[in-house]
């Protein structure tokens, strides 16, 4: 029941309730304006008590703020101001402001080494998976959404598999197979056979390109996938009664309506390559082959705050860039939009003879994309020796063995020691305990967002908690790192914490649960809560008792999507965890680091094997699908 506002209503003949009733002794023009200024106070905290989105919504942007912008501010002013350790090279006192640390990355002699070579490769390597997995998503999206295909909903699933596997699994099975000698440690299966693979194609750029586009190319078939259902087919078929032939068709009609969504594709994986880190990591470190996001991370670990600085604000202004980009391509895409009624049905062209060639295509692509790797990884655990298949050659030591030789710092099998159990409880509590977090906070930010009527307040909410988004996660979490590294006023340091790790998990995934969140709520009128209102129902007994019950999907969708993608994640953490919080992603490097291979190689087999269980059961539980839209 709406309440009048005492600022606009006349003043009440009778007199106010006795709460609200001046103090004895304030009579007089002085006492009135209190008692005035007394009645709106209590009638607003009233309203707020009742109806509490505003304050809610207030709260939300100031904690976004801190924790979204506040690190980004602190890791870009490090650029600006002379750091510790640094006076005698620069010539300036501690704190002073410099140009000397955009003068180190861009125009030094070592500028080159830390900036300029790191970004041709980032842009070589960006240019390559971005023209691989177009190929390869592209293709696979036409097969299963235009052609009569066999085992379209079975391939639907099966070729998105890659993506539910950390990035870095094919790497290691890249490493398995090609491995040379030159870096050390064990060689790779063609080198134990007595084929020699040379450096080119053992590390550095094709190896990160191929590895990289078979993990990202089942972005690009969801995304080219959805956009070929939702094209009206009546364009189509009106061509083809005219006498136009299937290729001017293809070239006229499909490929230019298809444009906002290759655009977005094709950004959004230039985007992501931005931030990945473990493929470059494992691949590049043996000849010296740096990204950006390698480049960043050995200067956080050398301790060149300065630089690190330089290096996340360059990240972080291409991420936005590019994501910016997309976003004017999407409302360009409002161009491209057709009026179809049953036209937009599927329209399925049959293959005839070409179909078993399609379905060898397609089984191909899942041979390369998942069986490929993940044999790989399984057979390198069990085998002392690459290439030697004899029964005294497969061993399961590497598994369950109680003491490995030349291993001290990992004496025994992945699942007979600690280490692999504490990281494992660490990953899914952290992640847990984020994703938890990070459902909730969606859905509240949905509905201050959506109950808050397009106020600036929702405006900025909204934009906020996009913005991780536009940050790769490697530049993301230097900024953390400067921000809770030491204590700044009443915030202790975090560094090293299960605290610091839950905090960035949450907030670099709530893109997702807020989008989840805010769609969710535009579904949801005000009718339900404006009838549990009536019977004097508080704003928390509505939340819990209407809001939550009714938008359970959302909150799942919500969880459960920054939980696989948080047990996947590796650089987001890589620059957070230490030797008390190591998670199962770090463990992986680590034990690559110190050249453990087959055990680097099972940790992420499990790593694998959690991240499929988890989407598995995700997908059952709310009744949806990653390739929604595609198959039959």
């Amino acid at each position: 029941m709406a309440v009048a506002d005492p600022d606009s209503a006349p003043a009440p003949s009778a007199d106010p309730p006795r709460s609200d009733r001046p103090p004895a002794g304030g009579g007089g023009p002085h006492g009135k304006r209190g008692s005035g200024r007394l009645n709106r106070l209590r009638y607003r905290l009233n309203v707020l008590r009742h109806e509490p989105t505003y304050l809610v919504g207030g709260v939300l942007v100031l904690l976004l703020a801190y924790l979204v912008v506040a690190p980004l501010v602190a890791v870009l002013s490090d650029a600006a101001r002379v750091q510790v350790g640094d006076d005698g090279k620069s010539g300036q006192s501690i704190g002073a402001l410099t140009g000397y640390y955009f003068w180190r990355v861009f125009r030094s002699p070592v500028s080159d080494i830390l900036f300029w070579e790191p970004l041709r490769h980032t842009v070589i390597v960006a240019l390559g998976v971005t023209l691989l997995a177009v190929v390869l998503g592209g293709a696979a999206a036409w097969l299963l959404t235009r052609t009569d295909i066999p085992g379209r909903k079975w391939l639907s699933t099966a070729l998105v598999v890659p993506y539910m596997l950390p990035s870095w699994t094919f790497a290691l099975a890249w490493l398995a197979l090609f491995k040379n000698d030159s870096s050390g440690g064990q060689i790779g299966l063609l080198e134990a056979w007595g084929v020699h693979t040379p450096d080119w194609l053992a590390y550095g750029a094709v190896p990160i390109i191929i590895c990289l586009g078979l993990h990202y190319y089942p972005f690009v078939l969801l995304l080219f996938g959805n956009a070929l259902r939702r094209i009206d087919s009546q364009l189509e078929d009106s061509a083809r009664v005219l006498g136009a032939r299937r290729r001017t068709v293809l070239g006229r009609i499909t490929l230019p309506l298809m444009l906002p969504a290759m655009s977005s594709s094709v950004l959004l994986v230039f985007g992501r390559i931005l931030g990945t880190f473990g493929t470059p990591y494992i691949l590049g470190l043996p000849v010296n082959y740096e990204l950006l996001s390698t480049s960043l991370f050995r200067a956080v670990h050398d301790h060149q705050q300065g630089v690190t600085a330089v290096l996340a604000g360059v990240i972080v202004a291409i991420g936005i860039v590019v994501i910016i980009i997309d976003t004017r391509l999407v409302r360009e895409q409002r161009r491209f939009v057709t009026v179809g009624g049953k036209g937009a049905m599927d329209r399925i062209s049959p293959l005839g003879r070409w179909r078993p060639a399609a379905l060898g295509v397609a089984l191909s692509i899942f041979a390369v994309g998942v069986v490929v790797p993940v044999a790989t990884l399984a057979l390198s655990t069990v085998s002392k020796t690459p290439g030697v298949f004899s029964l005294d050659n497969f061993t399961l030591k590497y598994w369950i063995g109680e003491h490995i030789a030349g291993a001290p710092g990992f004496p025994h099998g992945v699942l007979r020691g600690t280490q692999l159990w504490d990281a494992a409880w660490n990953s899914l509590r952290i992640v847990g305990l984020a994703s938890l977090i990070c459902g909730a906070v969606g859905l509240l930010i949905g509905y201050v967002v959506v109950r808050s009527g397009g106020s600036r307040m929702g405006t900025a909410l909204r934009q906020i908690s996009f913005l991780p988004y536009m940050v790769p996660g490697i530049a993301f979490a230097a900024a953390f790192l400067t921000l809770f590294a030491v204590q700044r006023g009443p915030v202790p340091a975090l560094y090293g914490s299960i605290t610091l790790l839950v905090i960035v998990l949450a907030v670099t995934h709530l893109p997702y649960s807020s989008r989840s969140g805010i769609s969710a709520m535009m579904q949801l009128g005000p009718e339900p809560e404006e009838a549990a209102q009536v019977t004097g129902a508080g704003w928390f007994t509505r939340m819990r008792k209407v809001v939550i019950p009714i938008q359970r999907g959302a909150l799942v969708t919500g969880v459960v999507l920054p939980f696989i993608s948080g047990l996947k994640e590796l650089s987001i953490v890589i620059m957070l965890t230490t030797t008390g919080t190591q998670l199962l992603t770090t463990l992986s490097i680590n034990l690559v680091d110190y050249a453990y291979d087959q055990m680097a190689n099972a940790v992420v087999l499990v790593i694998s094997l959690i991240s499929f269980l988890a989407t598995y059961l995700t997908q059952r539980l709310t009744k949806t699908n990653l390739s929604s839209g595609l198959g039959g």
